[in-house]
């Protein structure tokens, strides 16, 4: 049964209660049959399963693999430094995982302890979870609900229901039925679980509890939310079982070629040990073309990034959230105070002496009727300014203080000058507000209400200072302006007095009839200015944005053509339009949607998964907890710094200033920690593809193999970690954006990426093998120490050409990263411990080799970069 759509006489019929209330034998029996008033605990998977389902992970294995191996060649550094990784990253998961956990928990803390109840006939406070369908539940200011029900009885009752609508306005209750279909926030004869009383009093009978309620659905919504991995996650997972593979077939292929030579070669060898020693290479090249610390450095580059976001006001909560937000092609994003500021404001004014564009600077110029009219607003008012300058009050009635004082007329010296003696408070049936003064000696009573309204009770109106009849052509101008202000989602009041006797010392409702009309006020939340050029700036970017607001279809549109939002072919639904279309309707008119209105939580999670089914990565905003299913279903659930606590544990991320701008500036941050991220694996893989390059081509020609088993654990200790960490802390590219967002599909080598690897792998591959065949023409262990010194130098100098796919050393700037002149600094720092006399014949580098042979494999080192950098223009000016 649609409860609001039927009388509150039907409604008790339905679930067989009365206004007297239950007895205590009827309530054990509901309680039997529906359960407690609260959410049911889901079954949480342990801790300890939650820790060892993220070693599954192929990277993760792989990388298991490699420190198992290091172990066996007593390589206990490398060892330990891999599992310690392995295990901060686990831990990170599981506590990432609990915190999601948290959001329902909070949603539990967010019900009425108690409620107040009419039960065997007489009114008893009981604990609220007691409750059943059929309760009688009164209501004052201050209380929260404590169930869902249908209002019987409201005395001025209002309710603040934002964290279901996403709307701060208060809603006024009344006890009719609505004879249409309306969304959640306008059903004005219903109250809502965990919605705030602020002001009124009122009766409602429960009609739903626990699950049952509007705040349980979403509870279930949470349960059901799928945690989506990132891109950056998705593709090193299905690139790591690759990898795997293409790994152990390489080490296997070379261990069986060396052997083979080794069984068919010189019998007077020790067989046994060349085979160990043929095994051990074969390992350790496995170990070289793992990049171990590529997990770690993914880590570390994003924790930057969350740093720099930090500074952007954006605090990010889980980890991997910050590449998924430089993947962002559409970005879901609440109205008020996200676009908006969050803040009623008067934008215009009607008079009938003529519009005008703003009031004179001066009060004192102001003409009779602006000066009433400015009277009233701040008079009939009951919003103030506290002493810590908090804006106390109606927001709307904040909005007016704060017209009269940015036109230099301090509001508190007009209340100091013209104290109120009597006064009518606002409530929802008459829509009216007066309050009655002492102004230039005469007693007034003044007006401010709707415009139908105070139309309706005026039997004059003030012109040029004169008072003069209502005539029909004066009403159609007003109705004129109301209309031509409505249609621009503006929130319109009308204003109006009447005098009386100076020895009135009362208020009657019956007052407020034959009123002398002032003028009109139009305001709205305007939108923040930094706005316009951020959603210019999503455009240029390649980036949909798309309003979802709780607030009415006409002033999100309002909002969304004045901000650029909404273009020609662009179209609006509101959240019952959704409902009514099909899943094949939406995806077809997807594209072209760009604002939603009076949306529910099952429309906001249609909506995300309608653009997932399309490979586009979603970010979505929220604050209320009619967000939070939405915001853990997104790719990237956005919360307010402002919002709830339940939204703030379901997100990725938190804005501190609920600023859309810090979203697109977030964006650009997490756009250039992907291109670090790439970059870091693109030098890693180089300088692992130059090293397999020169053993294949050794493998092949029956060459000594170029490197010890040792050297090559020592330059994957040496190359594999700073300079990639450094090349993290890459500032960012020029068009980073001015670019489309990346391809879900695409890998992590793509957009350039793998051609990097190819040709600057090619150059350090060369640049090997001839510095070996030169060594060699000495001797073997010459070929090995020039092989190595220069694969270790050349890997190092691929530093600076890995800084940009595009821009060369000179155009990215030499000294604009200094942690990649640092990082350099320590690995040729580092290599140097290799030749020095005492250390030496551990990593065998023969007596011989001296500067002759140290300059050579130098120059062969540096002239590999100076050709990547020259193949990298000549590939820009072929691209242009």
């Amino acid at each position: 049964m649609e409860f609001y759509r039927s009388t509150k006489e039907d409604v008790l019929q339905e679930i067989d209660a009365t206004e007297q209330g239950l007895s205590s034998a009827e309530v054990t029996k509901r309680l039997e049959r529906d359960g407690y008033n609260e959410f049911e605990d889901k079954e949480k998977v342990p801790t300890w399963k939650l820790f060892l389902e993220t070693f599954k992970d192929a990277m993760v294995i792989v990388l298991l693999v490699a420190a198992g191996v290091q172990l066996l060649l007593g390589e206990y550094v490398e060892t330990i430094v891999i599992v310690v990784v392995l295990i901060m990253n686990a831990i990170i998961s599981v506590v990432q995982t609990k915190k999601a956990e948290s959001s329902l928990d909070a949603l539990r803390d967010m019900s009425a302890p108690e409620a107040k109840v009419l039960r065997n006939g007489s009114k008893q406070t009981i604990p609220a979870r007691e409750l059943v369908q059929g309760d009688i539940v009164y209501l004052e200011a201050g209380d929260y609900i404590p169930a869902d029900g249908r209002v019987l009885e409201s005395g001025s009752l209002k309710v603040n229901e934002g964290q279901l609508t996403g709307e701060s306005e208060a809603v006024d209750k009344q006890i009719h039925p609505i004879d249409e279909e309306a969304a959640l926030g306008d059903r004005t004869n219903m109250v809502f679980s965990s919605s705030l009383v602020v002001y009124g009093r009122g009766t409602f009978v429960v009609t739903g509890t626990g699950e049952q309620t509007e705040i349980g659905k979403i509870a279930n919504l949470l349960s059901t939310a799928e945690n989506k991995q990132t891109p950056l996650q998705r593709k090193l997972d299905a690139f790591s079982k690759k990898l795997g593979i293409g790994i152990l077939i390489l080490s296997i292929v070379i261990f069986v070629v060396q052997a083979a030579r080794i069984w068919l070669g010189d019998n007077t060898a020790d067989l046994a040990t060349e085979i160990l020693n043929a095994l051990m290479f074969a390992v350790a090249v496995a170990v070289a073309a793992i990049p171990e610390a590529l997990q770690s450095i993914v880590t570390i580059v994003l924790s930057v990034g969350t740093n720099k976001m930090a500074k952007q006001h954006a605090i990010i909560r889980k980890l991997p959230a910050v590449e998924t937000l430089g993947s962002t092609s559409v970005i879901c994003t609440d109205k008020t105070g996200t676009l908006t500021q969050n803040k009623m404001t008067v934008t215009d004014y009607f008079i009938p002496e003529g519009e005008q564009e703003h009031l004179a600077e001066s009060p004192e110029n102001w003409n009779q009727s602006e000066r009433l009219l400015v009277d009233i607003a701040v008079l009939c008012n009951d919003s103030y300014i506290n002493n810590d300058g908090q804006e106390v009050g109606d927001p709307t009635e904040v909005a007016l203080i704060n017209f009269s004082n940015d036109n230099n007329q301090d509001y508190l010296e007009l209340r100091d000058k013209h104290k109120r003696e009597a006064e009518l408070p606002f409530d929802s049936d008459r829509k009216l507000m007066s309050t009655m003064h002492t102004l230039n000696g005469e007693k007034m009573m003044l007006t401010k209400g709707g415009p139908d309204v105070m139309f309706k009770r005026a039997s004059y109106i003030l012109v040029n200072g004169e008072e003069q009849a209502l005539t029909q052509g004066w009403i159609d101008k007003l109705h004129e302006a109301n209309e031509d202000y409505s249609n621009q989602a503006l929130r319109v009041l009308a204003y109006g007095y009447k005098k009386f006797d100076n020895n009135k010392e009362a208020l009657q409702y019956e007052d407020e009839n034959d009123l002398v009309l002032v003028g009109l006020t139009a305001m709205m939340d305007p939108p923040r200015e930094a706005v316009y050029g951020s959603i210019e700036q999503t455009k240029g970017a390649g980036i949909k944005t798309v309003m979802i607001t709780g607030d009415h279809k006409t002033t999100a549109q309002a909002i969304g053509r004045q901000i650029g939002l909404m273009e020609e072919d662009d179209i609006a639904l509101t959240g019952q339009e959704l409902d009514a279309i099909s899943d094949e309707e939406l995806d077809e008119k997807l594209e072209h949607i760009t604002v939603y209105a009076r949306v529910s939580p099952e429309n906001k999670i249609r909506i995300v998964r309608a653009w997932q089914r399309k490979d586009q990565i979603s970010a979505m905003t929220g604050d209320g907890v009619n967000d939070a299913p939405a915001l853990k279903q997104a790719d990237i659930g956005i919360a307010m710094g402002s919002g709830t606590d339940v939204a703030k544990d379901s997100a990725a991320m938190i804005l501190t200033d609920d600023n859309f701008v810090s979203i697109v500036n977030a964006v650009g941050v997490g756009r250039t920690v992907f291109d670090n991220i790439k970059k870091a694996i693109g030098y890693l893989f180089a300088g692992n593809l130059g090293a397999i390059i020169s053993i294949l081509f050794a493998v092949v020609f029956g060459w000594a193999n170029p490197f010890t088993a040792l050297q090559l654990l020592f330059i994957n200790l040496v190359n594999d970690s700073l300079p990639a960490i450094a090349l993290g802390m890459e500032k960012s590219e020029p068009e980073v954006m001015r670019r489309k967002p990346r391809n879900v599909n695409e890998g992590i080598f793509s957009g350039g990426t793998m051609r990097a690897v190819i040709t600057r792998g090619s150059m350090i591959g060369i640049a090997v093998i001839i510095s070996h065949f030169i060594g060699l023409q000495h001797s073997t262990e010459m070929g090995v120490a020039m092989a190595f010194t220069t694969l270790i130098l050349s890997r190092t100098l691929q530093t600076f050409a890995a800084r940009s796919n595009t821009q060369t050393l000179f155009g990215v700037g030499l000294l604009t990263n200094k942690y990649v002149l640092g990082a350099v600094l320590v690995c040729f720092a580092l290599y140097t411990i290799t030749i020095l006399p005492f250390t030496r014949g551990v990593f065998s580098i023969p007596a011989a080799f001296g500067w002759n042979q140290w300059l050579i494999a130098t120059g062969l080192a540096v002239a590999a970069v100076i050709m990547m950098e020259i193949v990298k223009v000549i590939y820009n000016k072929t691209a242009k």
